[in-house]
């Protein structure tokens, strides 16, 4: 019995060992860790765009427009 007992206390042990191992790990790689660019505004491609204007839903209108034309032209050709 206190064989048994001397081995689940070893194991703890281990087990306490370990835990604090991969704690300070843990710490190290979130203490190491930089602000990284999300991919999207900090990209080079968006330098020197503008946003999307006032006018867009005017030109959407206007493609729409031209595609319903399109394909009543092609029904009604039929």
């Amino acid at each position: 019995m206190g064989l048994y007992l001397k081995q689940n206390e070893t194991r703890s042990e281990l087990r306490q060992r370990i835990e604090k191992e991969l704690q300070e790990k843990a710490r190290k790689r979130s203490e190491d860790t930089v602000d990284l660019p999300d991919g999207v505004e900090d990209s080079a491609y968006v330098k020197d765009t503008k946003s999307t204007t006032g006018l867009a839903w005017v030109w959407l209108g206007i493609f729409i427009a031209v595609i319903a034309l399109i394909i009543w032209l092609l029904v009604s050709t039929l």
